[in-house]
């Protein structure tokens, strides 16, 4: 994989480059980001570049016998860790291996659960089990094999139980050019014995404007599609995509009337909006109530005159601030409480009518009757 592939993240692919140019590589690096920054994929593109015959400026060659074979995930010096659900004792990274290699290359923006999908993982739990360690020190006791440096990326230390401290030693004292790469979302989940014996590199969330390009350029989404996925998804390129698998719409419009016929307490165009949001499917549901958390938390902006710090569209925007002046900050955020707990429980399949049936009579509470519902921590107007 090259850096050109991946999106956004250019100050830090800079960084990286730099760091092998200057011949300033550590041997134990973490490289921490949420899910859908693209920590995953920077760590092999940073590996290929490493490994690269003719290293370019500013990316690998990507046409060298290396880099064809990091292309494919199949060269010798290339390693990988990662959870599985294993179904043996003595299972390794490498008896799934075929599957991660077919998981990533379909999409480098991999999450636990795409990978589950991959695998038979009935209701096994992901791990990465002791027989794993033990493999990980075998491979690394080597010396690189065609490379100058041997690499082994483990996705996820956060499935590393204490059994991880049997990677102490080889993390501390590799061998020579050996490079060993963490990658990983949750900082306080991974053992500090190990945590303390790398080089913590930051991966941030990637920018509306890089999820919003790389969908119109990509993905040939419109102007418009490409900006509510890229802020539904809240920098999280994985959620991005996996929106692209479900039925391209607006939620903008839907939402807005949703609202007004709470205001105006409209009981018949509530119901028949509850019918309809029932046959939209779970994962249009999902987004939906994620698209109007997400609207109205960009209302609280403009009611607290941050609105410099909002992020809408222009008729979005304009929209937004008509709803602003109906209410104050503590509806909006019993609302958005509301929207929360409805997404909760739809995940967890809910009957879809009933459900929104029930937010809608809440927001009529706070909207028309102007009562906090009782339970919370929200001061009523």
């Amino acid at each position: 994989m090259q850096f050109k592939e991946i999106i956004g993240q250019d100050t830090l692919k800079r960084q990286l480059i730099k760091a092998v140019n200057e011949n300033r590589v550590s041997h134990a690096q973490l490289l921490l980001g949420p899910e859908g920054s693209g920590s995953l994929p920077l760590a092999v593109a940073y590996a290929q570049y490493l490994s690269c015959e003719d290293k370019q400026p500013d990316d690998s060659c990507g046409v060298c016998s290396s880099c064809r074979k990091y292309q494919k995930l199949m060269h010798p010096d290339l390693h990988f860790s990662y959870p599985f659900f294993a179904k043996h004792k003595d299972d390794t990274a490498l008896t799934f291996i075929e599957q991660w290699r077919e998981a990533f290359i379909a999409n480098p923006y991999i999450n636990l659960d795409i990978w589950r999908g991959y695998l038979d993982a009935e209701n096994k739990q992901a791990n990465i089990n002791i027989a794993e360690c033990h493999q990980i020190i075998k491979k690394l006791s080597f010396k690189p094999f065609e490379s100058k440096y041997k690499v082994l990326i483990l996705w996820l230390p956060e499935y590393l139980d204490k059994e991880g401290n049997a990677l102490l030693k080889v993390i501390e004292e590799p061998q020579p050019n050996t490079l060993f790469i963490l990658v990983a979302q949750n900082q306080d989940q991974i053992l500090n014995t190990i945590l303390s014996r790398t080089q913590l590199i930051k991966v941030p969330t990637l920018a509306y404007n890089d999820i919003k390009d790389y969908l119109i350029t990509r993905h040939h989404q419109t102007e418009t599609a490409a900006a509510e996925i890229a802020y539904l998804s809240n920098g999280n390129l994985t959620d991005a995509l996996r929106m692209l698998q479900h039925d391209a719409k607006s939620y903008h419009a839907l939402f807005v009337q949703w609202l007004r016929f709470c205001f105006a307490n409209k009981g018949l165009d509530v119901l028949t909006f509850v019918e309809q949001t029932a046959k939209m499917g779970r994962e249009n549901q999902k987004n939906f109530l994620r698209y109007g958390t997400n609207f109205i938390r960009e209302c609280c902006l403009i009611l607290a005159d941050a609105i410099t710090m909002v992020h809408l569209p222009e008729r979005e925007l304009d929209t937004a601030k008509k709803m602003a002046s109906v209410m104050n900050i503590p509806k909006a955020q019993a609302i958005v409480e509301e929207l929360e707990k409805a997404h909760y429980h739809i995940e967890r399949n809910a009957n879809p009518k009933i459900l929104f049936l029930d937010v809608s009579l809440q927001i009529i509470k706070i909207l028309n009757l102007k009562t906090i519902p009782t339970g919370n921590h929200y001061i009523p107007n």
